[in-house]
């Protein structure tokens, strides 16, 4: 019953500069944290080095055009070029080594998937992943190529004939969506700000899947200030069900912490005290139908001190099925100051949000008529499948 942290200590090279929100430190202070905490010192939790990935692997889901453009800015960086295939925008500025350093990503997710799919380990956690919405053919928010879709197709391709993936990111599971969404051995699932007001615009409810595959694309889209207890009902109105339905042999997840209440980039109001329940409740789905396979990754999350890092070390407390403190480690505190100027909270909870009632009952309500127009469009057809 090992649990795999997919992790080599070396500098993260996926980097797009110091202006950029999506910062390595993120991660590298996370992984900090989760070994300040004992973790990787227990008895069967692993820590696994990435496989090896190529540009002959990438071309399974990128097409050609796509990776020679990511090739050519990578070796040879113009930041003035004409924007083509989303590569120069704010959000995906090219810098030098891009190719390699998203390869290793992918490499990082492959490894999660092999690890738990040939039994080396029940569970497994790739904290630099999530980069969920790189498109087959171009670059989206801050995502180059993408990881989970990868660790998915790995899978497939090695024995697996249904696979489940859950994005619980603010912002919309887009690119695994569409790169399986006329695949019927993929069940998509993804909760999220709704794209009315956030970006990528897409997610909606009438979005659920073609041809055979019709019915295996979920998509919750959530109310801003949508708090923790309503987006878990959704959660348990939708999911649970999806997974009876589908009875996937292994579960990847997508477990973005944008949805936090301070996060920069998006308006959901969830805390570190919801992510201990949402922890718990896919660790528990996995064993309930998946025999307990659970890969898992990181994703958005762009308070990089205060929240990321007590974010996935929570997800990898339950993963490892270890006691998460009450108090974050004294020593990681300052390491974590003196790496970005910002001093984290000293507990692990934030506690409760406060909200208005009758705010409170405008997101549930919206939740509610989300979830009930995605049953009406999507459940019947999903249960074919079975």
């Amino acid at each position: 019953m090992a649990t795999a942290l997919i992790w080599q200590d070396e500098r993260i090279l996926y980097d797009f500069g110091p202006d950029h929100p999506l910062k390595p430190i993120r991660v590298e202070l996370t992984v900090s944290l989760i070994r300040a905490c004992g973790f990787t010192d227990r008895e069967g939790v692993l820590t696994l080095p990435r496989e090896p990935f190529t540009t002959d692997d990438v071309l399974r889901i990128h097409t050609e055009q796509y990776v020679d453009a990511v090739r050519k800015q990578s070796a040879d960086p113009d930041p003035y070029a004409p924007i083509r295939h989303g590569l120069g925008l704010g959000d995906n500025p090219v810098f030098r080594g891009m190719h390699e350093a998203s390869l290793e990503v992918c490499g990082a997710s492959v490894a999660a998937a092999k690890a738990v799919w040939e039994g080396t380990a029940i569970h497994a956690f790739n904290p630099a992943g999530g980069l969920h919405h790189a498109m087959p053919d171009r670059a989206s928010g801050f995502c180059i190529y993408d990881d989970p879709a990868f660790a998915i197709d790995w899978l497939l391709r090695h024995g697996a004939e249904r696979v489940a993936y859950l994005d619980v990111d603010t912002h919309h599971g887009d690119g695994p969506q569409e790169i399986f969404y006329d695949d019927p051995r993929v069940l998509t699932v993804s909760l999220h700000e709704s794209g009315r007001y956030l970006f990528p615009g897409t997610g909606f409810p009438n979005e659920i899947g073609a041809g055979d595959a019709v019915g295996t694309s979920l998509n919750v889209p959530l109310e801003p200030a949508t708090p923790g207890d309503v987006w878990f009902e959704a959660f348990e109105a939708v999911v649970p069900p999806a997974l009876d339905a589908f009875r996937p042999q292994v579960i990847v997840t997508q477990l973005g912490c944008d949805t936090h209440v301070t996060d920069p980039l998006a308006h959901l109001a969830l805390t570190t005290d919801d992510y201990t329940h949402i922890a718990q409740r896919l660790h528990a789905l996995a064993h309930e139908h998946s025999e307990g396979r659970w890969v898992a990754t990181g994703g958005g999350g762009y308070r990089l001190a205060t929240v990321v890092p007590r974010a996935w070390t929570i997800y990898f407390a339950e993963l490892a099925g270890a006691e998460l403190p009450i108090e974050v480690p004294w020593p990681w505190l300052h390491e974590a100051e003196e790496a970005t100027g910002e001093r984290p909270p000293e507990a692990f909870l934030d506690g409760p949000v406060r909200m208005a009632d009758e705010r409170r009952g405008m997101v549930r309500s919206a939740a509610f008529d989300a979830v009930e127009t995605l049953k009406t469009s999507a459940f019947e057809q999903l249960e074919r499948h079975t």
